[in-house]
């Protein structure tokens, strides 16, 4: 079974938080916070320019101790966003993420930003293919 992101994003559902890269880190804290996410991708001026990860927390500002309230979130952001589009596959964006070592992947269909995926849906969506796939051979063997 060939999951596709836009499939994945179906059932996941679409939302994605943004936040300016003049805005606190704090203020990124917070509302990552609120919704219950790990990651807020950055735009400035309807574009990506990057992305902001409580690991980018933890590590270039707590580590170095700097503070959230006076550090705008473009000098902790990751720059290097990897995108990915709504026809790449599940098993692509594995690959992607091992090889690159990302977590999280804006999904861009043309210019525009239609959902942001984490090596946790992909991993969900793996594992989800593969007991259905084991659920078919049960039922293909015991007839």
């Amino acid at each position: 079974m060939k999951t596709k992101v836009r499939q994945l994003l179906k059932e996941k559902g679409d939302q994605v938080w943004t936040i300016a890269p003049d805005a606190s880190v704090y203020d990124a804290l917070q509302l990552m916070a609120d919704k219950g996410i790990g990651a807020l991708v950055v735009i400035d001026d309807e574009r990506i320019v990057g992305l902001l990860s409580e690991r980018d927390y933890a590590r270039k500002l707590i580590l170095q101790g700097r503070s959230s309230r006076d550090t705008p979130v473009r000098e902790v952001m990751t720059t290097r966003v990897l995108i990915v589009g709504p026809d790449q596959t599940v098993e692509d964006c594995m690959a992607l993420a091992t090889d690159k070592r990302v977590r999280h992947f804006p999904v861009m269909d043309g210019d525009r930003l239609i959902g942001l995926v984490s090596i946790g849906d992909l991993v969900k969506s793996v594992i989800a293919d593969q007991e259905y796939v084991i659920k078919q051979l049960e039922t293909y063997i015991s007839g």
